[in-house]
């Protein structure tokens, strides 16, 4: 089975359509695609756990509800997808894992139906044991042990003897149900697993470390402890010791399947002398008969552990360190990913009129859509021989054109509102003659050779044929 299936974009489309986007992001994120949750979908998880304003019961819930499907790809990556939240997520997600009361309720899970239902199937039931134990240690400590500071001021390295004899067995706990994912090679197949195998891989690290530095402390102090704490020691020193090598066969798997050697720590393992010595310490307190160390001797013993215990120590430390740059690397390169992005964004909506060279493309095509403006009615002026009207109270309205075509001695509309003509009146055009007698209704009378008086001729030169045109407006 690869990529989305129908029930995956109906699910996504109705938490769309209700405004869901966190429910929408879990959906993406634990789809029936054999493929590990995609990282936008993790990252955006992980930023829903930093807003204050973000329900996390909500967002569990979610997640417990994809644990209850019957695909096997489902419910193993909501395991992976709360898993990556608890390890890079605000606090606040795995401080609710742990205030309740039941979580991932899959002892019994079994996928009949796809093709590696059965063996996927037992590594989901695994999977899920880690991480209940993993929020039951949360809750007990009030502290994740793979985030804990470390080093010689570290919590681990400054624990008081009692506290410490009661922490201990509870990092062994976790660190037995994530050791007990026994996943060979040849089982790391698909993707899906492979993302929890290296979730595993990345808790194994820092959670050791956690243990090699109790340990450290736990022998530092084991000779000046009770016999009730000397005993509680040496079992817990043994245990450790069994782990340890757990531990290495763990990360020869990683080693076989890709991961680099250079991110496995060097497990360096104690002389066996050491246990001698703890063992004739706590029989002579006990009261038997043995042949117990000189003090010299037992504290060359000692430091000699210690010694080997700390290189170990330090190996987790440089890989702390080396991970932190690369975090840090990756942090920088989305940064710089999304100050590019956003450049180009700023760029797409940038006027045209920006830069000098698109300011004067932009007033070219402003210029000739101005000047094309007036030839849209130029056909029509010209064949209604209308003058050019520079009046601004034309200028401000559509241009006029009558129905009905004005006799040709008032056609000039600038000369009705007393403007100057802009063109010439045709050469056709007569001459305009008034007859004031005519107009105010006192008809002068004929002259004494019976001859009308002569029309006036108010200009002075007519041998332009439009020079004997009255203008109303000198008037």
């Amino acid at each position: 089975m690869s990529g989305q299936s129908i029930t995956d974009r109906i699910a996504a489309a109705q938490h769309s359509m209700t405004g869901s986007a966190i429910s929408k992001a879990v959906c993406k994120a634990t789809t029936h695609e054999v493929s590990g949750p995609k990282k936008k979908h993790l990252d955006y998880l992980i930023h829903c756990t930093n807003e204050m304003n973000v329900n996390i019961p909500q967002l569990a819930d979610t997640l417990f509800e994809r644990t209850a499907n019957s695909s096997w790809v489902v419910v193993f990556k909501a395991l992976i997808t709360t898993h990556h939240l608890m390890m890079y997520g605000n606090e606040r997600f795995i401080q609710y894992l742990a205030s309740r009361n039941t979580l991932f309720n899959l002892t019994n899970f079994l996928d009949k139906g796809a093709l590696q239902g059965y063996d996927m199937s037992t590594f989901i039931r695994r999977y899920s044991r880690y991480m209940n134990e993993k929020a039951m240690s949360y809750r007990l400590v009030a502290v994740d042990f793979t985030k804990m500071k470390r080093g010689t001021e570290g919590v681990m390295r400054t624990m008081n003897t009692e506290k410490l004899i009661k922490t201990l067995p509870i990092i062994q706990n976790q660190l037995d149900a994530l050791l007990d994912f026994q996943a060979n090679p040849n089982e790391l197949t698909n993707g899906v697993i492979n993302s929890a195998f290296m979730l595993l891989f990345k808790d194994s690290i820092r959670l050791f470390a956690a243990y090699n530095e109790g340990v450290i402390n736990l022998l530092e102090k084991y000779f000046d402890m009770k016999k009730n704490q000397c005993k509680d020691a040496l079992d817990i020193y043994k245990k450790f010791l069994y782990r340890m090598t757990k531990l290495s066969e763990f990360l020869k798997v990683a080693e076989e399947v890709g991961i680099d050697q250079g991110d496995i720590p060097d497990l360096s393992q104690a002389p066996s002398s050491l246990l001698e010595a703890l063992e004739q310490h706590l029989a002579s307190l006990e009261g038997k008969k043995t042949k117990e160390l000189n003090a010299d001797t037992r504290a060359s013993t000692l430091s000699s552990a210690v010694s080997c215990l700390a290189s170990t120590d330090m190996s987790f430390a440089r890989m702390d360190e080396k991970e932190k740059q690369l975090a840090l690397e990756e942090e920088q390169a989305r940064l710089q990913a999304l100050k590019d992005q956003r450049l180009k964004e700023i760029n797409m909506q940038t006027p045209p009129s920006a830069s000098p060279g698109s300011q004067s493309i932009g007033s070219g095509h402003n210029n000739n859509h101005i000047a094309q403006t007036p030839e849209l009615f130029g056909s029509s002026l010209s064949g209604n021989s209308m003058p050019n009207l520079n009046s601004d109270l034309f200028d401000l309205q559509p241009a006029f054109i009558p129905a009905v075509q004005c006799a040709p001695s008032i056609s000039s509309a600038n000369c009705a509102w007393g403007g100057l003509e802009s063109q010439p009146l045709q050469p056709n055009a007569p001459a305009m003659t008034v007859d004031f007698d005519a107009v105010f209704g006192n008809k002068a009378a004929p002259g004494n050779d019976g001859t009308q008086p002569a029309a006036v001729d108010l200009h002075s030169d007519s041998s332009h044929p439009s020079a004997s045109r009255l203008e109303v407006g000198q008037l």
